[in-house]
């Protein structure tokens, strides 16, 4: 996927209540009992249905490392859907989202102030809102382009102008060579 989609996905992940299954034969038991299926499942990881059903009765224990990072995604994307839910609409309607993140910034202002790119590293609290525009983004296959702009509008008005309070003929603002990109609900 994306940086920025890895992040809200990872932030989203600690909201949960249980650990996700992390042994093989576990997580194949798991998605069994999701999709219904030992076919749908040989479908969806790309292998055998009877190497399925031998991970479903532990005759095998350990997969290839494609195959475990496949299986690993494909739990962590159905795993407690309900609590995913409720975290992602309460950072959209009351906590909003927490960036942490060290990336080129700069922005574009009219003559006479500084106003170069520089690598700076930020912890900001994002307003619900923003939080709302990225959660959306991503659920609409936003490219990583698209919320990267998303962050980049949310930083201009919250660090820079701090919500209207300053920088008021700020433009735009540059949000490159993301080194580091955290998300905290």
């Amino acid at each position: 996927m994306s940086m920025f989609g890895d992040g809200l996905d990872a932030a989203v992940h600690k909201a949960f209540t249980r650990p996700a299954p992390k042994t093989a034969p576990a997580q194949m038991r798991y998605l069994v009992k999701q999709l219904g299926a030992t076919k749908a499942v040989a479908q969806m990881l790309r292998i055998s249905q009877r190497t399925v059903e031998r991970y479903v009765k532990d005759q095998i224990k350990k997969p290839r490392p494609d195959l475990a990072a496949r299986l690993e995604r494909e739990v962590k994307a159905r795993w407690q859907p309900q609590i995913r839910a409720k975290a992602r609409r309460k950072a959209a309607t009351t906590g909003g989202i927490v960036i942490d993140t060290r990336a080129r910034l700069g922005y574009t202002a009219p003559i006479g102030s500084t106003d170069q790119d520089r690598i700076r590293h930020l912890t900001v609290a994002l307003p619900p809102q923003y939080a709302a525009r990225l959660f959306d983004a991503q659920q609409a296959g936003a490219s990583e382009r698209e919320l990267q702009e998303i962050a980049a509008e949310a930083l201009k008005e919250v660090y820079f102008q701090d919500g209207g309070r300053r920088a008021g003929s700020l433009e735009e603002v540059r949000f490159t060579d993301v080194e580091h990109l955290e998300f905290e609900l």
